[in-house]
């Protein structure tokens, strides 16, 4: 059997690394037009930061795992093709904003079609809006061409920073077929794959439409319980009740469950207000104006959290932060990446470039994609070294949950900086009190203020 993955990128490259890791029988050939990218793919550089990826690409690579940017002929030779293309937000026409911009995603599907010359299976892999198998079927089989293909449903569920021990270990794989006879064959080809080294109670089968709404709703659903308890972390602010008490408290109940419900200055990242504006936009297009409004809300808060977050520093350093030296811990939208897609950092730090702050950026892994994302800001430098980059600074805004900061040595960094010296921790992992001793104004999400000058 040979596989063709289109992508590679955050999805593609990590999944079909696994899929040959764990079946060495199956050929498999990622391919992209990013020529860079596919170079990077095959040395221990790779263009994407994942822990653990580079063991397993290097066990498979050159086995039966290649990197190509020859399209044609992979999509020529494969037996199952995944289609893991870029499906961002539109940014023109109808749905700016909102719905998914699926051009490449078109051209993909035309580009298989005009190739082809044997019957194939096509996996959805890219994160895609309900019914667009029936769209990608009608390019596929469009004019004369005389080969069947079949599409199938496998939306990812990956985190990014987690991405490896996700696909070793996953919650569930979800893949939805036709319900017929050669729909179902499809299905059973690939359910056959997976089940090389996932339990088959853990392989869920569905049909098309359901699989491709389950991948929006999954994000949805995650993003809406960050953006929640980010809502009542405003009430614990007024009312000096401490939003990580509360988030322990409601999630105890087994009803709701612990996970996402960390306050902080934000979710980020390329999937939760990309597929929720998509969500909201569907919902409107078949005239569900009042969910679409719901789910709008979602990301609505979200950007509010983020702008709270900078006025909080703002207010809270004398209204006026213009020459101030601030040093911004973490880009990446989450640690153990170097993703900054959606980050809440490049708004924060945009909008502190705007009150004429001399902004510092520090990120192990971020640093690259930190510098395209600001490119058109004035006044923003670049530091890997976090205590070259808080040295002088006047206050100190976290904004990525790497490990690393939660031991870093404060009493030096405090010594350091110009007095007062501020914190703002928008991710909640330090620990405030120590903070506080060592003489920090603390400012956190959803906490009481710290502040020296109160003692």
């Amino acid at each position: 059997m040979k596989i063709c993955c289109i992508g590679a990128g955050y999805v593609g490259g990590p999944t079909m690394a696994m899929i040959a890791k764990k079946c060495p029988d199956i050929d498999v050939m990622v391919v992209d037009i990013n020529a860079d990218r596919i170079a990077a793919w095959q040395t221990d550089e790779l263009p994407i930061y994942e822990p653990g990826l580079l063991e397993v690409v290097q066990e498979a690579r050159g086995r039966n795992l290649f990197f190509s940017t020859d399209v044609d002929d992979a999509i020529r030779v494969a037996d199952i093709i995944f289609v893991s293309v870029n499906t961002p937000t539109k940014t023109f026409g109808e749905g700016a904003g909102r719905a998914s911009d699926l051009q490449y995603w078109e051209l993909c599907a035309r580009q298989i079609k005009d190739v082809s010359t044997s019957d194939k299976i096509i996996v959805e892999k890219s994160t895609l809006p309900v019914r667009t198998a029936d769209a990608m079927e009608r390019v596929l089989h469009a004019g004369d061409n005389h080969v069947h293909f079949e599409v199938l449903s496998n939306p990812e569920f990956l985190a990014e920073g987690t991405a490896i021990s996700d696909l070793e270990n996953p919650d569930r794989v979800l893949i939805g077929g036709h319900q017929t006879k050669k729909g179902q064959e499809a299905l059973q080809t690939l359910v056959e794959i997976y089940a090389n080294w996932i339990p088959r109670d853990r392989v869920l089968t569905s049909n098309v439409w359901s699989a491709e709404l389950s991948k929006l709703t999954a994000n949805a659903f995650l993003a809406q319980r960050v953006s929640s308890i980010n809502a009542i972390s405003q009430l614990c602010e007024a009312t000096e009740a401490n939003v990580a008490e509360v988030a322990y408290a409601i999630g105890m109940d087994s009803r709701i469950g612990s996970k996402f419900l960390q306050a902080s200055v934000g979710f980020g990242g390329s999937c939760f207000k990309k597929d929720i504006l998509n969500l909201a936009y569907l919902c409107e297009t078949y005239g569900l104006h009042e969910a679409a409004a719901y789910w709008q809300q979602v990301v609505d808060m979200n950007e509010f959290q983020q702008n709270r977050f900078v006025k909080t520093i703002l207010g809270s350093m004398f209204n006026t932060i213009s020459g101030k030296r601030i040093a911004v811990l973490g880009f990446a939208f989450k640690a153990d990446t170097g993703d900054t897609r959606e980050s809440p950092a490049i708004s924060v730090c945009k909008e502190l470039a705007l009150e004429q702050a001399h902004v510092v950026v520090s990120d192990p892994k971020a640093l690259d994609n930190a510098k395209k994302d600001l490119e058109d800001s004035e006044g923003i430098v670049f530091e890997k070294d976090p205590y070259a980059a808080a040295a002088s600074a006047h206050a100190l805004a976290i904004l990525t949950d790497w490990d690393t900061y939660k031991t870093l040595d404060y009493q030096r960094i405090f010594n350091s900086m110009e007095k007062p010296a501020f914190l703002f921790d928008g991710r909640n992992i330090l620990d405030h009190t120590e903070l506080h001793k060592i003489g920090f104004e603390v400012y956190s999400i959803g906490k009481g203020r710290l502040l020296t000058h109160l003692d």
